[in-house]
């Protein structure tokens, strides 16, 4: 499928996606005065390699709201099931919702390329910057982090001034349909 990113200053898509909670999570929910979205999975080692990143993002930030969503397709990437969610969710200690996007229209929405892609939007949930969520893919030698600069930016009343990163990791497995 053919997607494009929302573009810097524009709203949050809205979503209502399952979480492994049990719940159901929307965006209207979530009202920290900054709010991350990362598209993520199971399978792709890069999005692994990420985990424990973002459980010390939602960590280290009172005022931000981390969201991680799996919109992959399942048939092909039975890692990737509801269940399988669940289960990684527990094994790593996540501390923020892990939503299942079945329909792939949010990730759609948000045009997300790949797992991880992360959008952080500011207070009024306004696209602040979208693409890596830092420079090391495996996160040995990280020096510039792009995420935690756009948060920090939010939370002191800045302008982020960086200019996209391309997000690095595995493709959004999109289903058939979706393509069409």
């Amino acid at each position: 499928m053919d997607v494009s990113p929302i573009e810097q200053g524009a709203s949050a898509p809205a979503f209502e996606l399952p979480g492994v909670d049990g719940e159901e999570h929307a965006l209207d929910e979530f009202d920290a005065p900054a709010f991350v979205v990362v598209f993520t999975c199971n399978h792709c080692p890069v999005a692994q390699a990420y985990e424990d990143r973002l459980i010390a993002l939602q960590a280290d930030y009172d005022d931000a709201d981390v969201v991680a969503i799996n919109p992959n397709e399942t048939e092909n990437y039975p890692d990737d099931s509801f269940e399988k969610m669940v289960e990684r969710a527990e094994e790593k200690g996540f501390n923020f919702p892990y939503l299942r996007d079945e329909s792939q229209d949010v990730a759609a929405a948000y045009g997300a390329e790949c797992t991880p892609h992360a959008f952080v939007f500011d207070e009024d949930r306004i696209l602040v910057y979208q693409g890596a969520i830092d420079d090391d893919r495996d996160g040995g030698n990280v020096s510039e982090q792009y995420v935690r600069g756009a948060i920090d930016a939010i939370l002191n009343g800045e302008d982020f001034e960086h200019e996209t990163v391309s997000p690095m990791g595995c493709s959004i497995k999109w289903r058939e349909s979706a393509a069409a």
